[in-house]
């Protein structure tokens, strides 16, 4: 019996124009566990989910929320309470360099002047925030990318709780708060990789 795509068309993602499947695979599968995903159609954040490439659909990147994890689905997440950052997420390897780097990719779809250690640039952006709108990264369809024809790197997207009308200040909490224990993992996981 042939697996069906989710219903949600947010949750299947495209990889038909990456030249290099297997290394845009293995680099979106490190944030599986470490960043949430934000589906505009439902208008959901989903914390808790799994990553498949099912082999009956050729380079396809299908997101499965997990259904007992029912307390780890924000809902209420309106399109205009999550913007665009223009912030990227690129390898290591694209700069020569070991780890993940935060860098911006400009109109030319060059990277651009500046390229930082991934942990250290998120914690400046955070630290530079106001207490009521806090830094919140999540993906979101359309976010894994190919850069230079060979490079994955993933555009970030940020959830901004205070333009979240239908949602309470407690879920609003309990959101930044799981998307910062989130990101935290993925320092944790970088810290390894970098140490090892």
């Amino acid at each position: 019996m042939e697996a069906e795509l989710p219903e949600n068309e947010d949750l299947a993602w495209d990889l038909d124009d990456f030249s290099y499947n297997e290394r845009a695979m293995e680099f979106v599968m490190q944030f599986e566990s470490t960043l949430c995903v934000y589906s505009p159609s439902v208008e959901q954040v989903y914390t808790n989910y799994n990553m498949f490439f099912p082999k009956e659909w050729e380079r396809k990147l299908v997101i499965l929320p997990d259904p007992t994890a029912y307390h780890d689905t924000f809902f209420h997440i309106e399109p205009k309470g999550v913007a665009a950052t223009g912030l990227y997420i690129v390898p290591g390897q694209l700069l020569n360099r070991q780890g993940l780097f935060l860098a911006n990719i400009d109109e030319n779809r060059n990277l651009g002047n500046r390229q930082i250690p991934f942990e250290a640039g998120v914690r400046a952006i955070m630290k530079k925030r106001p207490a009521n709108d806090p830094f919140l990264p999540v993906l979101a369809k359309g976010d894994l990318r190919e850069f230079e024809q060979s490079w994955p790197v993933m555009h970030l997207h940020r959830v901004k709780p205070m333009v979240l009308s239908q949602l309470s200040d407690l879920d609003r909490s309990s959101l930044a708060k799981v998307i910062t224990e989130k990101l935290e993992s993925l320092f944790l996981e970088q810290n390894k990789i970098n140490v090892a």
